[in-house]
């Protein structure tokens, strides 16, 4: 499948701004798999992450979708523990903004630093999930729904073509623009 028609049409999936708020408990493989599906909030940032590693290329592919996941699963523990983290909200909102943009400029960091931002993205991702799941196979589909969507990201900046990687540039910066739409909403 082409990987611009696949972004788009993970894009125009139905969802709420916001994942988390008033959701129901979760619990189950499936409802861990769709649950980064079911808002926009967590769907650009995870197609980003995976975008902006593709751009990158070399280790960053494995590196920065790794980090997050890492990222992820810990938050999602603390999440199941109970422990609050502030500003979860905030950092989720941020994390839609920065990631859109550090794709749509390919920015190349050190890719430790590259990492560790991934991570710290993933962690309040990871927490927001984690504090509406039961654990269990929620949480392994919640971390295999991530990692399609980073997939789904990697797939549409593969293309060596000049235009396709302006494409997926341009694609950052219309989720950053994207998560400063729902930062409004």
């Amino acid at each position: 499948m082409n990987p611009i028609l696949l972004l788009a049409t993970l894009l125009l999936l139905p969802a709420t701004a916001f994942a988390h708020p008033g959701d129901a408990m979760h619990h189950g493989l499936a409802a861990g798999f769709l649950h980064p599906f079911s808002g926009a909030d967590h769907l650009l940032a995870m197609v980003m992450v995976g975008l902006w590693a593709g751009l990158l290329g070399g280790q960053a592919r494995w590196a920065l979708p790794g980090g997050f996941l890492a990222g992820m699963a810990g938050g999602a523990l603390t999440g199941f523990a109970g422990w609050a983290l502030p500003g979860v909200e905030a950092g989720i909102l941020a994390s839609v903004i920065l990631l859109g943009a550090l794709a749509g400029l390919a920015l190349r960091l050190p890719l430790p630093l590259g990492m560790l931002a991934a991570a710290g993205f993933g962690l309040l991702h990871g927490h927001a999930h984690g504090t509406e799941m039961l654990g269990g196979t929620a949480f392994l589909g919640m971390l295999a729904g991530t990692a399609v969507l980073h997939a789904a990201g990697l797939a549409l900046a593969v293309p060596a073509a000049a235009w396709a990687r302006r494409v997926a540039r341009l694609a950052g910066v219309a989720a950053a623009l994207g998560g400063l739409l729902l930062a409004l909403v």
